[in-house]
């Protein structure tokens, strides 16, 4: 990829962008979207959101409405110069790519979904064209993909854009602001402005964190060149959904910790080698923190990125139930969240960003791993939130993520006032396709009465 101060034009916007004005880069790459750039030179580092219409699908009409609600907010014309760290949307007119998908008669819907998203996940984009459409006819109604490039959004405002695309198909109302949002955020400079102390208290924290680190385990890759991601799709119905909120109620812990502690015992049985380690044999679990309220009225609404992540870890000793595994993961990220200590991971961001042109490929790849181990990832996204009122719940709504170098498993958990989808995305030279279904029965056991 070119690292110089060039607009890099997208190889498929190149007549639209040349109508158009050069754009003067207006907006400011943050640490994590820098990090991601970077991520994304090994392997390609994508997300992937889907979501269910009831509406027939008609191609045309579904080209013409996705190019219209990007022509509307302003996501035309992307540009990046590298270099300085700074990005622009030129506008214009957009020639969104919607691809139809052709679903096989041999295979059920979430086979061709899998398949899908996977194939997106391992896809990569031309830097100045960052997101893509997909569409799969599922009886009288059809899945709507959308794929994009992770560096220039969180999941958020993927699911907002998604959103307006799906309402705007179904000629509902959407929002003027969620139409037209604020397409060049603050950056996490202008939080540590507001906020000195919180970052001060975060930087003070970072010896014990790199402390803690030395007890968690490192999960083995045994191909380390193979960056490749597969993909497998959870579903918690209504009843079960229903019924982990209940347990998690009872037991003092969020959703988050609980579906945390059953992404740890599931992971247990697969690391068995920790009983070979001296030290590290602790299980590390990274969870990306959404702090966009962190930023205030600047960033409501915005279409962008603010994240931050905690590690949490645990020996996960045999025999311990759900639930106390779940009081003691609430432990650590109780204060995490309460004195924002998530903020320290962007201090290791920065000098992982400073120390990246130093290192060779292999190192890169094998950094995070070493530096900040963890065997995988959750990414909690509540959709509701960022769906146009009239369609919510968003029923049936899935998203995929990258694992990139950072973890070797990711789950990206998306929660609804009607159910839990978990797509789940793993490098197989690291962890076995095993860990999906030992994730699916810990989950089903814990939506039983008295089964954890």
């Amino acid at each position: 990829m070119r690292d110089d101060a060039t607009a890099l034009p997208l190889s498929t916007h190149d007549a639209a962008i040349a109508r158009v004005q050069r754009p003067r880069y207006p907006g400011e790459l943050n640490l994590f979207q820098r990090m991601m750039l970077h991520w994304r030179e090994l392997h390609p580092y994508n997300a992937v959101h889907v979501a269910f219409v009831a509406h027939a699908l008609d191609a045309d009409r579904l080209q013409h409405v996705a190019c219209n609600v990007l022509e509307t907010a302003g996501i035309a014309g992307f540009a990046l110069d590298r270099r300085r760290r700074r990005f622009a949307y030129a506008g214009g007119p957009s020639l969104a790519d919607v691809t139809i998908v052709a679903a096989a008669d041999h295979r059920g819907a979430d086979e061709v979904l899998a398949a899908t998203i996977e194939r997106e996940l391992n896809r990569p984009f031309a830097i100045g064209a960052p997101l893509r459409f997909f569409a799969i006819e599922a009886g009288s109604g059809f899945h709507l993909g959308l794929a994009y490039d992770h560096f220039i959004a969180g999941g958020d405002s993927a699911a907002s854009l998604l959103g307006v695309v799906v309402a705007r198909y179904m000629d509902v109302a959407v929002d003027a602001a969620a139409a037209r949002p604020a397409l060049y955020p603050p950056t996490y400079a202008t939080l540590a402005r507001r906020h000195p102390m919180w970052f001060a208290r975060a930087l003070a924290r970072l010896p014990a964190l790199a402390d803690a680190a030395k007890r968690v385990f490192r999960c083995r890759d045994r191909d380390p060149d193979d960056p490749r991601n597969a993909f497998a799709i959870l579903r918690v119905d209504a009843a079960a959904t229903t019924a982990l909120r209940a347990r998690a109620t009872a037991s003092d812990v969020t959703l988050h910790d609980l579906l945390v502690a059953a992404l740890m015992k599931s992971l247990a049985p697969l690391v068995a080698e920790r009983a070979t380690e001296r030290e590290r044999r602790e299980i590390g679990v990274a969870s990306i923190v959404n702090i966009r309220r962190d930023f205030g009225a600047a960033a409501e609404g915005a279409f962008g990125q603010f994240l931050a992540s905690m590690r949490i870890a645990h020996p996960v000793p045999d025999g311990i139930g759900i639930d106390a595994l779940a009081r003691e993961v609430r432990a650590t990220t109780r204060p995490f969240k309460r004195e924002r200590l998530y903020l320290a991971t962007l201090f290791a961001l920065l000098f992982a960003a400073r120390a990246w042109r130093y290192m060779s490929v292999a190192q890169r790849r094998r950094f995070f791993a070493k530096h900040h181990p963890a065997c995988a990832g959750v990414s909690m996204l509540g959709v509701d939130a960022s769906w146009p009122p009239a369609l919510r719940p968003a029923a049936g709504y899935l998203r995929g993520v990258s694992t990139g170098p950072l973890t070797p498993a990711v789950l990206a958990i998306s929660v609804t006032a009607a159910e839990i989808t978990i797509g789940v995305s793993w490098r197989p030279t690291v962890l076995p396709a095993e860990l999906v279904e030992r994730l699916r029965v810990e989950l089903a056991r814990c939506a039983e009465s008295g089964g954890c």
